[in-house]
């Protein structure tokens, strides 16, 4: 494996960084059994990410909620004005807490989310939500293209299964592929019960 380009201090033990915030994108109804886009492990994922989310305010850091809500031709779910676009119970926001809308998978692109995180002075990204193969891929390869040190929690994301040359690739599959790409170069790739029990020391 080739080296990182990345200095090694971006992805420095010391877990917990004063200037983190946790990022969870797309945890919507959508994604959860009964909804238009049903992701294999879903339910999981989003207990992890609550997880996580509960620990980020106990701790008084940061948190920004992203939301995808469908403008493309065609969309079949996150239509606009549904249920299914709404972010799903387990994660829902405090009134205080940000809530950024986007209309493409890099949670960057033409939102206020990095004006947003530098009012926060963050510098560190812990990244969560769905989809692992899309919206988590573009947004954490943005995130370290704008200079955010980023962890994504791989057990709190969940996948789709794709096709590809008449080939099924299965969720579980299409997400550990991306999880491995994205880790050592774009991001540190670990769990929630990894990340939590390194920043609860």
């Amino acid at each position: 494996m080739p080296a990182s380009p990345y200095p090694s201090s971006l992805f420095a033990d010391n877990f917990l960084s004063m200037t983190e915030a946790l990022l969870l994108v797309d945890v919507q109804n959508d994604y959860f059994p009964g909804g238009e886009m049903e992701l294999p492990g879903m339910d999981a994922a989003a207990a992890n990410a609550a997880g996580l989310l509960a620990a980020f305010r106990e701790s008084g850091r940061p948190v920004f909620f992203v939301r995808h809500v469908a403008t493309r031709p065609g969309a079949t779910f996150f239509l606009p004005g549904t249920p299914g676009a709404e972010i799903h119970g387990g994660v829902r926001p405090l009134p205080r807490e940000q809530v950024v809308e986007k209309n493409q998978p890099n949670s960057f692109l033409d939102t206020d989310l990095a004006a947003l995180l530098a009012a926060e002075g963050v510098t560190d990204l812990v990244i969560c939500g769905a989809m692992s193969q899309m919206c988590i891929d573009a947004t954490t390869r943005a995130a370290r293209d704008l200079g955010y040190a980023c962890t994504v929690i791989a057990d709190a994301c969940a996948a789709c299964g794709l096709t590809f040359g008449g080939v099924a690739v299965p969720a579980r599959t299409v997400h550990a592929s991306f999880m491995a790409a994205l880790d050592g170069t774009y991001a540190r790739v670990t769990t929630a019960g990894e990340y939590l029990r390194r920043t609860a020391r």
